[in-house]
């Protein structure tokens, strides 16, 4: 994935839980540690001191950590944003499921109860459903609990716990 995208969706997720965007020091930082620099070559390309990019960079990571709610560091970045962009693509456009609800998966700390209203006859037949299935199957592999992939689906937690 191209450095370019990835700063983009970091972007688009810090401003979600923020709603402030990244400026160009942290776009930087990001960036360089990306390409596996230290901080005084980050330091050095974005003209400031190697102590400066480095306070950056711990606060960074400690933010991205939050808005991802699991942890960031400079050897773990590339994994966690393309594991996080991952996520927001298979829950995305093209999907059956609200756009939005990727910010509730993602970056809000409190999750809202699983509404269990649904029949018995509902629950039959929905594990029936292939789509389902392929969908929970999916979540699962990118690392989502049974409790967030209910939420996402607007299941029962009982439902996704019968299914797979």
């Amino acid at each position: 994935m191209q450095v370019h995208e990835l700063l983009q969706f970091v972007d688009e997720a810090v401003y979600t839980k923020t709603g402030k965007h990244l400026n160009d020091l942290q776009c930087g930082v990001i960036e360089g540690t990306l390409k596996h620099q230290i901080y005084s070559d980050i330091a050095d390309n974005c003209d400031c001191s190697p102590g400066h990019a480095k306070d950056v960079g711990y606060e960074l990571l400690q933010m991205l950590s939050d808005v991802f709610d699991e942890p960031v560091d400079k050897g773990n970045i590339k994994s966690v944003l393309e594991r996080q962009r991952n996520i927001n693509i298979s829950l995305g456009e093209n999907s059956t499921i609200n756009n939005n609800i990727v910010g509730c998966i993602n970056f809000n700390s409190k999750q809202p109860k699983v509404k269990p209203n649904k029949s018995n006859s509902d629950t039959s037949n929905l594990r029936q459903n292939s789509n389902y299935q392929t969908k929970i199957d999916k979540l699962r592999r990118f690392g989502l609990n049974d409790e967030q992939i209910a939420e996402a689906l607007e299941l029962p937690l009982d439902v996704i716990k019968q299914v797979g």
